[in-house]
């Protein structure tokens, strides 16, 4: 590894410094930078009032969502607007009075490619994302509009890192890392545009949408990863060697999280869990919200969010209350006194059932005599419901509170556990025995 630095990169670095100073220090610069400053102050004062009223449009509630993000846009450039009008107002009268083209054109130029820039950059979400992007294109930009970027490239070019066959300068990791930003961004506008029309396919299951759908992300990753690389100047063909290694770590330390996504793939595949199914694994019962690579989203009634491994939804026995379909039957234990009237009882336990909103009519609730129990006779209420995501504690709650009113109405007893304790006097005799000594 032998380090480059081209000396004479740094002789144009010297001369050209001391060319800069000289020329910033002269009159004519010193009063045309006091006239940008007065302009720039000038921007602010006039600016100020029409980017409140272009903000309150914004935030309008109104029919007119284009133009509400049209005010916003506009109220973002209201300031270098301003600026750039009375810029180039100022450049048009300084080359009628005779002044060089300096710092005044200059200006102008910039500020046209920050308003431009600045415009482009809105239709940006992230705005970290955007703001690194504004700021690099407005460097290249004001590179460009002063001579400078020629320079800059060379100077960047100069300074390199030898690794055998390749060599790896300033520029070009500059140049990779500016293509992975903006392909990385490509990629995930392109992956969300596509992902939304595999979604709206009504032809594919849910679970192929997914499957295609984060297929499509890694596959996109993966292309924006290599091309930055190739921009780097990094030999693809290194990456067997390393692919090889890689394979080796795999088959030792990674076996969980391959298995996971194998695991992932194959849920996908045979279409057995899909978001919106009611599942129950182990002790977790709950919605499927989404299927990752690595774990399945499972949120329980109760708010609570289970990550659960895609390894366990293929070794252990999963429930899947909707697979085919929603039907499913529930059973509810009710007991009853000895002494009530049996028959009567489970036509009230019938009526109570049916009564219910979310117990289907077809097929019908019934109730079955399921034995004679220590202190009761114990009946069960068999009920359907088509909608499990809606919960089955519920059901049961109120399919129960309404036996409870029917029995009291209508006299029929619920029993309490009883026990019956016999009390036996014991004997003259038995007593000798107990304290009779041995």
């Amino acid at each position: 590894m032998t380090p480059e630095l081209d000396t004479a990169a740094l002789e144009k670095v010297r001369t050209f410094a001391e060319s800069v100073l000289s020329y910033f220090l002269s009159i004519e610069t010193l009063l045309e930078l006091g006239l940008i400053v007065l302009l720039a102050l000038i921007a602010v004062l006039l600016s100020r009032a029409p980017r409140a009223y272009l903000r309150t449009v914004q935030h309008n509630e109104s029919g007119y969502p284009l133009l509400n993000h049209a005010a916003g846009i506009l109220a973002v450039v209201a300031f270098p607007l301003t600026w750039l009008i009375l810029q180039w107002l100022a450049d048009a009268l300084s080359k009628n009075l005779g002044w060089r083209e300096g710092i005044m054109h200059i200006t102008a130029s910039l500020l046209s490619a920050w308003v431009v820039i600045r415009v482009a950059s809105t239709f940006i979400k992230n705005r970290a994302l955007a703001n690194a992007i504004s700021l690099l294109a407005w460097t290249v930009a004001a590179l460009n509009i002063i001579g400078w970027l020629g320079w800059t490239e060379s100077f960047l070019d100069g300074v390199a890192i030898t690794f055998g066959e390749a060599r790896i300068s300033l520029l070009s990791i500059f140049k990779g890392v500016v293509s992975l930003v903006v392909l990385l961004w490509a990629s995930n506008i392109l992956s969300e545009f596509l992902e939304s029309r595999i979604h709206k396919n009504a032809s594919l299951t849910p679970s192929a949408q997914v499957l295609f759908s984060k297929l499509l992300k890694v596959v996109l990753l993966v292309v924006a990863l290599l091309i930055a690389v190739s921009a780097v100047g990094i030999d693809l063909t290194a990456f067997a060697v390393v692919g090889g290694a890689v394979g080796v770590g795999v088959g030792f330390g990674l076996q969980k999280i391959v298995s996971n996504l194998v695991s992932g793939v194959i849920l996908l595949l045979d279409n057995s869990i899909k978001p919106g199914d009611i599942i129950a694994v182990g002790d977790y019962y709950g919605r499927v919200d989404s299927l990752g690579a690595r774990y399945v989203s499972v949120t329980t009634l109760d708010g609570i969010e289970y990550l659960i491994p895609n390894e366990d939804l293929i070794v252990n026995r999963v429930e899947n209350w909707s697979h085919s379909n929603d039907l499913i039957r529930l059973r509810l234990g009710v007991g009853v006194h000895y002494q009530s009237d049996v028959k009567k009882a489970m036509q009230l336990c019938l009526d109570a059932a049916k009564e219910v909103e979310r117990v289907l009519e077809d097929p019908p609730p019934a109730v079955l005599m399921h034995g004679f129990g220590d202190n009761s006779v114990d009946l069960e209420i068999r009920y359907w419901i088509n909608d499990p995501m809606n919960g089955r504690a519920n059901v049961a709650s109120q399919i129960l509170v309404r036996v409870w009113d029917k029995f009291k109405e209508h006299g029929v007893e619920i029993p309490y556990p009883q026990r019956d304790l016999h009390l036996r006097t014991p004997t003259f005799e038995a007593l000798g025995e107990l304290i009779r000594p041995k």
